[in-house]
């Protein structure tokens, strides 16, 4: 409930609604104001800050005749600037300087020149100060006039001050009030933006309390605390926090001047100084000035040898894109077209990413007039440009406007690869729009219309996978009906995707039609499917809810299967049930039936599984992956696919998915196909998905001639399937604080990432092999400031890590059951922590100190089934 504060005098038959002063009287108080910075959980070395003393002497000016809570106020100070706690000499930035050399003549004489502030009520109406002050300077006497403001009563309020337009909760009790700041609340002009992923994103939790200590309905002190932290959410120890303190004395009273005479506030305010004006209470914006900091040319000099190909796998990587882009964020189209040009031809992909990761109006106009689309050989860097995109932290419109209207989509494109690209990321970007609220903007209705719309406006198959890739990116409700239609398509690649998208899907939004089409193509009630497409709608069913009567008809299917898909299934059904998912408690209870659940069954041989376990666990993040592998009944592999999943804070992010599918191989080994397979077309690729983001299919070979050509000139080197630096984390935010301050907090984390995959076959030895190699560079950095141009303090924290995820398969195919092996194995990798605070003034007189830790997470082969242990050791005996 509201209540407006102009009430209670009403209500109270002419009690004071607030503190009221007596004229020809002087109140001298004692103020404080300081700003502290350290990380979220402390620090043994003190916390970074300073503090800003102050007498404050106080006068009625002028009381309105018909009521004694209309008050015009004055305050006088004078000023001090201190550390915000004891440092020895040598650590004290201040050690030696005084008011006047910190803030200089003109800023310290703004400070000390009176202000007036109008209070009704006990709320401030009005904030008198000069036009020409420093903004700083006003702000500062801004977060004075707020802490007066007080209510005698209990109840809330919406209030202004100097954090903006805020719900304030009062609690009175005898001789004290307490002041409860709802911070959610507040409505102030300078917003920033976040990570849409939660997982990737930065946890904020704010407070603010004001204790007033009355006597005789005066104020005799007041004390105000405000505290924000914030902490990356899969690393919490990466966090940091600022706290801002506000004390106000009473000291004495002593004769002071007499009121002034007139009709209202205006007139007397004029009748003091003309040049006095109703500046507001809300705090302004300040503008930084730099002073010697490098241009963005002259940054990207200095960091342009740690973007050259050879240094991805490093830290010093992602640790020179984040800075990159914060110069990127600052500087205009032309001085970004300047690096864009002058860049060597290796560095320049890397440089591409950076640019497009920026995300201002400045970074996309400069490539888009950089990139010519019409150019078939500009593909990497088009590409790279699409997927930064894709990968975007807080897209707008604007980005998807330039896909959709500019020359990549309607003009002539070089390749149809970045057309396919270009369309995939468009969905990526209205599933990040939607998110954001914006799903009923022009330009994300016009692409949902063109993708849905898409898949049965063209016969070219190819296009047809466009768009459904784009709609499985898009995740939009309204694609599902397109799904359960393609489905049951006769093309086998459609089935896939369109099966894979629906996994993606909220359960809620499983509807019965769905669960009918899913089981239709499991059970082949109307036609005869591909195993890899039948797997692919087990795992939906799965992951849908399942009824008893579904899981029931999946394992008395089990035995009437082609033999791999046999063995996959028990794997499957058995590693749920290992694992606890949510099929798991209706699975037990469908196998307390000996119909469904008997050796005849589940005593399958072939090589084919599905196998989940945990890649590791915290108190912040648990991390899992999967591996399913489900073979031909010649041996041959039919799908391979790796997923990567993170959980935090009761969400979940698909970080990495790399399916590998063949087809059509049976001939080279003179083996007969399994049903349903007998005309496939030779085939091998690779699909993966990065953070949630679908990325284009890379195709190793398609038909029986490209086959034999890439067979003899096979090398087994992996094929690049993503490169480059993915901006993972992305947090900026302006915190307007209770005192006038204005504090920034920057929360970047860049990822180096490096994923190949290769698939080789050897008719000679009759073996095949298919590896998927990860390598990958993480930094994450978060910085808190608080600027007051003339002294600057602040902390940051940031961890980084370096490391390779590697998963073969070795398949002999000699004889049958075939032997395979399955591995997947970590390096050792390091895992490096930073803690740096800083202060500084205009000087240019500064104090840093720093502190690391770094520790070693030993290499180890990720468990798999026993089964599979025993096949590799056969495997690696016989390769001897």
């Amino acid at each position: 409930m509201y209540i407006d504060p102009s009430h209670f005098l009403h209500s109270c038959g002419g009690a004071a609604a607030g503190p009221r002063l007596n004229n020809n009287q002087l109140y001298k108080f004692s103020y404080t104001t300081e700003v502290l910075l350290d990380r979220t959980r402390g620090s043994k070395e003190g916390r970074a800050g300073y503090k800003i003393s102050t007498n404050v002497d106080i006068n009625l000016v002028w009381r309105d005749p018909s009521s004694k809570d209309n008050q015009l106020i004055q305050l006088i100070s004078n000023v001090r600037v201190e550390p915000a706690s004891h440092r020895p000499q040598k650590k004290n930035v201040l050690h030696g300087s005084t008011a006047e050399s910190v803030l200089g003549k003109t800023r310290l004489a703004a400070l000390t020149k009176p202000f007036l502030v109008h209070l009704k009520n006990g709320k401030a109406k009005a904030f008198y100060s000069y036009w020409a002050e420093p903004a700083i300077i006003k702000n500062l006497k801004r977060g004075l006039a707020s802490l007066l403001q007080v209510q005698l009563n209990t109840g809330k309020v919406v209030e202004n001050d100097v954090s903006g337009r805020c719900t304030v909760e009062y609690k009175a009790v005898k001789g004290q009030v307490t002041r409860t700041k709802l911070l959610e609340t507040c409505k102030a002009e300078e917003t920033g933006f976040t990570t849409h992923s939660q997982v990737l994103g930065v946890s904020t939790k704010s407070s603010s309390v004001t204790v007033f200590t009355l006597e005789d309905g005066f104020i005799r002190s007041v004390v105000a605390e405000e505290a924000h932290s914030l902490a990356v959410n899969a690393r919490r120890s990466a966090g940091a926090k600022v706290v801002s303190r506000q004390t106000l004395t009473l000291v004495g009273t002593e004769a002071g001047p007499l009121e002034a005479a007139g009709k209202d506030v205006a007139g007397v305010v004029k009748s003091i100084d003309a040049k006095l004006a109703a500046v507001g209470i809300v705090a302004e914006k300040v503008k930084s000035q730099c002073k010697g900091c490098p241009s963005l040319f002259e940054h990207w000099q200095a960091h342009q040898k740690q973007l050259e190909p050879a240094s991805l796998s490093k830290t010093t990587a992602p640790r020179s894109f984040l800075a990159l882009i914060q110069s990127i964020r600052k500087a205009s189209k032309d001085e970004i077209l300047k690096v864009l040009k002058s860049t060597s031809k290796t560095s320049l992909p890397q440089v591409v990413d950076a640019v497009t990761s920026s995300q201002t109006t400045a970074s996309l106009d400069a490539m888009l007039e950089f990139l010519n689309f019409t150019d078939a050989k500009g593909l990497v860097l088009q590409e790279r440009f699409l997927y930064a995109c894709g990968f975007a932290s807080h897209p707008n419109e604007r980005m998807l406007q330039a896909l959709l209207v500019s020359d990549i989509l309607k003009g002539k494109i070089g390749s149809s690869d970045i057309k396919e690209s270009v369309v995939i990321i468009m969905g990526a970007l209205v599933h990040k729009l939607c998110q954001k609220g914006g799903c009923n903007l022009p330009v994300v209705m016009q692409v949902k219309k063109l993708i849905l719309d898409g898949p049965d406006n063209t016969q070219v198959e190819s296009e047809v996978q466009m768009y459904l890739l784009a709609l499985k990116n898009s995740l939009l409700p309204e694609a599902i009906p397109i799904f359960t239609k393609y489905a049951e398509s006769e093309v086998g690649a459609y089935n896939t995707i369109a099966l894979t998208a629906l996994q993606r899907y909220d359960v809620k939004l499983m509807t019965d039609e769905v669960k009918r089409t899913v089981n239709r193509v499991y059970h082949q009630n109307r036609r005869i499917y591909e195993k890899n497409v039948r797997v692919a709608a087990a795992d939906v069913v799965f992951s849908s809810d399942p009824s008893y009567f579904e899981v029931k008809n999946l394992l008395l299917s089990i035995g009437n299967l082609p033999h791999e898909m046999n063995k996959y299934m028990v794997s499957k059904i058995q590693d749920l049930l290992r694992f606890q998912m949510p099929a798991s408690k209706i699975i037990n209870q469908v196998m307390k039936d000996m119909i469904s659940h008997n050796y005849n069954r589940f005593a399958k041989v072939g090589s084919s599984s599905a196998f989940s376990g945990f890649m590791a666990q915290s108190a912040d993040m648990t991390s899992t992956y999967s591996l399913d592998i489900l073979y031909s009944g010649s041996g041959i592999m039919r799908r391979s696919n790796m997923n990567i999943y993170g959980a935090s804070n009761g969400a979940v992010l698909h970080g990495l998915q790399v399916a590998i599918e063949a087809q059509g191989l049976e001939s080279l080994i003179a083996a007969t196909p399994d049903e349903g397979e007998e005309d496939l077309e030779s085939f091998a690729g690779m699909s993966a998905l990065l953070f949630d983001v679908q990325l284009r299919p890379v195709t190793f070979f398609k038909g029986y001639s490209d086959l034999m050509s890439k067979m003899f000139s096979m090398t087994g080197d992996p094929m690049n399937v993503v490169k480059g630096l993915i901006l993972l984390t992305d947090h900026s935010e302006v915190i307007q604080l209770q005192s006038g301050l204005k504090a920034s907090a920057e929360f970047q984390g860049g990822l180096a990432i490096d994923i190949s995959g290769g698939m080789e076959i050897s008719l000679w030895y009759r073996e095949s092999k298919t590896s998927v190699n990860n390598r990958g560079a993480l930094v994450v950095t978060g910085n808190l400031t608080v600027d007051m141009d003339f002294m600057r303090a602040g902390v940051e924290v940031s961890f980084e890590t370096a490391a390779s995820l590697d998963f073969i398969t070795t398949v002999q195919f000699s004889e049958y059951p075939f032997l395979v092996c399955i591995q997947m194995d970590k390096a050792t990798f390091p895992i490096s922590e930073y803690l740096t605070k800083y202060e500084s003034l205009s000087s240019g007189k500064s104090i840093v100190s720093r502190k690391s830790r770094k520790q070693l997470i030993p290499g180890s082969e990720f468990p798999l089934h026993q089964e599979n242990s025993n096949m590799c050791k056969k495997v690696f005996d016989s390769s001897w």
